[in-house]
C-alpha cells in the first residue's frame, strides 16, 4: 500500500500524517476526517490529497484498504515445514524433473565458469550454492549485487544459475538479460515455469510451492532450492569422475 515511491511524493506536512497513521493506524480504521485532522493538526483537505496519492477517492475508501494492509499484514498461523516439503515431492518430483536436474548438471560440467546471481534471500543461497559446488569440485563465484558490472568476453562459455522465487525480481532479470547477452548459458530455478525469467532461461527448474507471506515479507519455503542446488552439485560430481575414468 505504502511504496518507496508513493512516500517518496509525499511533502512533509503529508509524512507527518503518514507516520502518525502508521503509528495509531488501528484507531485510525475507525476515525472520522475530522478527528484524524485534529489529532494531526493539519487540514482535512492535506488529508484528502493523500488519500488520492494513495489512488482512494476520498477518506472512507482509504480506511477500508488501511483495514484490509491491516489484516495482510496480521501474523498468519504457519503450517509446519513438513507440509511444504510433501507439497513439493508430491507435485515436483515426477515426470521430468531429475531429467532437468540431469540436464543442468551435464551443462554445468561442460562450462568454464559457473556464477550464481540472486538478491535477498535468493542472494543467500546463491552463495550457499557457489560455495558447495566448489567443494564438490566445480569452481562457482556468486553475484548478490543487483547492480554487479557484466561487461567480459570471458563469460561465453559459462553457465550462470539464477534464483528467484517469483521470478520477476527486476534486478535479477536485468542481471540475467546481461548475462545471456554475454553469452553465458542462462539456468534459472523459480516457482513457477510461468514467470519471464523462466521464459528468457535456456533450462528452467520449476519447484512449485505454495508462496508464503507475512505483510510485504515473502517467507517462502527454499527447501526445494536447496534440495536441487545439491542434487545437482552430486550429479556434477558424477559426470566429471565417469569422464577422468574414460
Amino acid at each position: 500500500m505504502f511504496t518507496n515511491e508513493v512516500i517518496s511524493s509525499f511533502n512533509d506536512l503529508e509524512i507527518s500524517l503518514y507516520n502518525y497513521i502508521m503509528k495509531h493506524s488501528e484507531k485510525v480504521i475507525y476515525m472520522r476526517i475530522r478527528e484524524l485532522a485534529d489529532q494531526t493538526h493539519v487540514s482535512t483537505s492535506t488529508i484528502l490529497r493523500f488519500c488520492r496519492k494513495l489512488n482512494c477517492e476520498g477518506f472512507s475508501e482509504f480506511k477500508v484498504k488501511l483495514k484490509l494492509y491491516l489484516d495482510r499484514n496480521e501474523e498468519a498461523n504457519l503450517k509446519s515445514t513438513k507440509h511444504y516439503l510433501s507439497e513439493f515431492v508430491e507435485r515436483t518430483m515426477k515426470g521430468n524433473f531429475e531429467a532437468y536436474i540431469q540436464e543442468t548438471a551435464e551443462l554445468v560440467s561442460n562450462a568454464d565458469k559457473v556464477i550464481f546471481v540472486g538478491t535477498g534471500s535468493s542472494g543467500i543461497l546463491a552463495e550457499f550454492g557457489a560455495r558447495y559446488f566448489s567443494s564438490l569440485g566445480k569452481f562457482a563465484s556468486f553475484i548478490k549485487d543487483p547492480f554487479y558490472p557484466i561487461n567480459s568476453k570471458e563469460l561465453r562459455d559459462s553457465a550462470s544459475i539464477i534464483l528467484s522465487v517469483s521470478g520477476e525480481t527486476d534486478f535479477t532479470l536485468r542481471l540475467a538479460n546481461l548475462l545471456k547477452g554475454e553469452g553465458s548459458k542462462i539456468i534459472s530455478i523459480t516457482n513457477s515455469k510461468n514467470c519471464t525469467l523462466a521464459k528468457l532461461s535456456d533450462i528452467n527448474i520449476a519447484y512449485y510451492v505454495t508462496e508464503v507471506f507475512l505483510g510485504e515479507a515473502n517467507i517462502t519455503t527454499q527447501i526445494p532450492v536447496i534440495y536441487i542446488l545439491e542434487e545437482t552439485a552430486h550429479t556434477v560430481r558424477n559426470i566429471n569422475k565417469g569422464h577422468h575414468q574414460m
